[in-house]
C-alpha cells in the first residue's frame, strides 16, 4: 500500500526545521517530536503526516464506534486527536461552557505522505498513487529556504481571576470534604482574541524553550496546536499498553543547588505523592478493563523527570491485551486520561464541568497516531496554544489537582508555572 525510500540526513536537527517548513503549506499537518528526550518507549525522533487522502471529522456522538470503524476499514497509518469532551460519548456527561475554538470534537487522517526520523535515518512512506513525487518533495526539503512571518503582539486575558479561581478551589475542597470526589484536575483558561501569530514560528519558540518529549505541531486547515507536551497518555507496542501519568510538579532554577534541592523536595513531597499514587490506581483501574488477567503492572513509581520548565513525578503502569481486543477500545476504556480529570472519574468529571468557565475541547484531550498493525502512540494536550485562525481565537489552558491538602493559593501559583513557557512565547 506504501513505497519506503530511505535517506541519510547529515544534520537531523537542521532537517527537521526544512521539513516543517515545507510541511506547512499542506491543510493537513501533524508533526511530532520526541526532542531526543531520553525515554524508554520512545519509537521515533520526529515523525511527519501530511495531506489527507480519507480522513474522519465528527462531534461526540458515536465518534469511538465511528474511528473504529475508520481504523478497521483503512488499516494504514493514522493520525489525529481526541478531544477532552469525547468524555460525553462514553459517559452521560455534557459540556456546555464557552468554545471560543470551536474545533471538532474528534479528526483523523489517513497521510498520503509520512516521514520517519530516528538518527540520522530518514524513511519516506508514501501511497503508491503518489510515490513518484517522492524525490522531487525530498529536494524540495533540503533545498527549501527557512523563513517565517512575525507574530504580532496580542494581548491575553485571564478568563478565570486569582480571586474567583481560589473560590472555585475552596468549592472542590467542599466536595472532597463531602467525601463526592477525593482529586480533581481544575483547569483555567488565558486567550486572546483578535490575535494574529504565526502559529510555526509560535510553535519553533516554543518547542525551543521546553524541549518536551511529545511535542506536537497539528494543523487542519485554519485550526492549529502548539504543543510542547511532557506527558504520554496512552502506548501500544504488539500486545503491550504503556501510561505515564503526570502528578506533582516543581521549579526548575539556574543554581544547580537550589534546582537540586527543588527535584528532592517534590520526590518527598506528601502531597504530590498522593496525587500521583491517587490516579496511579484510577490507571490500573482503566486498563484492567482491556487487560489480561493479572497483567497490569507498574513498572515506575512517583519517579523525578526533569524537564527545561519544571521537575514532573511520572508513574509508568503497562498490561497486556489480547489481540482480538480493537486499539480503539483500549483507547475509549481508559479516556479521558486519569491526570486529567480525578477520580471518582464521573464524578470529578461533573464537578470540573460545573466550576469551569470554558469548554476543554482538545486541551487535555490527546494527539496521536495509529499504526497499520493497530498499535498506537498519544500524548495528553497539556502546556499548549490552541489557535483558530478563521475567528481569530487563541487559547491555553492550565490546572492542578486538587487534593484534601491543597492550599489554593499554591495551586494557582502552580498554574502560573505551567503558563510561563506560553506567556514566554507570546509576549
Amino acid at each position: 500500500m506504501r513505497t519506503l525510500l530511505s535517506k541519510f540526513i547529515e544534520n537531523p536537527s537542521h532537517f527537521k526545521n526544512q521539513l516543517l517548513q515545507w510541511a506547512n503549506s499542506y491543510r493537513e499537518v501533524v508533526f511530532l517530536d520526541s526532542n531526543s528526550y531520553p525515554q524508554k518507549y520512545s519509537s521515533f525522533d520526529c515523525v511527519l503526516a501530511v495531506d489527507g487522502f480519507t480522513s474522519i471529522k465528527t462531534d461526540h456522538h458515536n465518534a469511538f464506534e465511528d474511528l473504529k470503524q475508520y481504523q478497521g476499514q483503512t488499516k494504514d497509518w493514522l493520525f489525529g486527536y481526541l478531544s477532552y469532551d469525547l468524555k460525553n460519548d462514553i459517559e452521560d456527561l455534557n459540556s456546555a461552557n464557552f468554545d471560543g475554538l470551536e474545533f471538532p470534537d474528534l479528526y483523523f487522517f489517513q497521510p498520503k505522505k509520512l516521514f520517519i526520523l530516528n538518527g540520522n535515518q530518514l524513511e519516506l512512506h508514501y501511497l503508491r498513487f503518489c510515490d513518484d513525487e517522492m524525490e522531487a518533495d525530498y529536494n524540495d526539503i533540503v533545498n527549501g529556504s527557512l523563513f517565517s512571518e512575525a507574530t504580532t503582539e496580542i494581548t491575553i486575558q485571564q478568563r478565570i481571576s486569582k480571586e474567583n479561581y481560589i473560590s472555585k478551589v475552596g468549592k472542590m475542597l467542599e466536595h472532597i470534604q463531602r467525601g463526592d470526589i477525593y482529586e480533581a484536575n481544575f483547569c483555567m483558561e488565558f486567550y486572546a482574541e483578535h490575535a494574529f501569530i504565526n502559529p510555526l514560528e509560535v510553535y519553533q519558540k516554543l518547542n525551543t524553550i521546553s524541549e518536551a518529549p511529545f511535542s506536537v505541531y497539528f494543523k487542519n486547515d485554519n485550526q492549529f496546536l502548539l504543543s510542547a507536551s511532557p506527558e504520554r497518555y496512552l502506548k501500544k507496542i504488539d500486545s503491550k499498553v504503556i501510561s505515564q501519568p503526570i502528578k506533582g510538579t516543581s521549579k526548575r532554577f539556574t543554581e544547580s543547588d537550589l534546582d537540586e534541592k527543588s527535584k528532592n523536595d517534590l520526590k518527598h513531597n506528601e502531597k504530590e505523592r498522593s496525587e500521583n499514587i491517587m490516579i496511579v490506581d484510577l490507571v490500573r483501574n482503566d486498563l484492567s478493563r482491556t487487560a489480561s488477567k493479572g497483567s497490569v503492572e507498574v513498572e515506575e513509581l512517583c519517579r523525578i523527570y526533569s524537564f527545561q520548565q519544571v521537575h514532573q513525578m511520572i508513574s509508568t503502569i503497562t498490561s497486556q491485551v489480547e489481540n482480538t481486543i480493537s486499539p480503539v477500545e483500549i483507547v475509549r476504556t481508559t479516556f479521558p486520561m486519569g491526570s486529567m480529570t480525578g477520580a471518582p472519574k464521573i464524578s470529578a468529571m461533573n464537578i470540573i464541568e460545573n466550576l469551569e468557565e470554558t469548554k476543554r475541547g482538545l486541551y487535555s484531550g490527546t494527539v496521536g497516531y495509529f499504526t497499520p498493525n493497530g498499535d498506537f502512540d498519544f500524548n495528553v494536550v497539556i502546556r499548549s496554544i490552541l489557535y483558530n485562525a478563521q475567528n481569530q481565537y487563541l487559547s491555553f489552558s492550565v490546572g492542578s489537582a486538587i487534593t484534601s491538602l491543597s492550599e489554593p493559593e499554591k495551586e494557582y501559583e502552580e498554574c502560573l508555572l505551567k503558563a510561563k513557557a506560553m506567556f514566554a512565547v507570546l509576549s
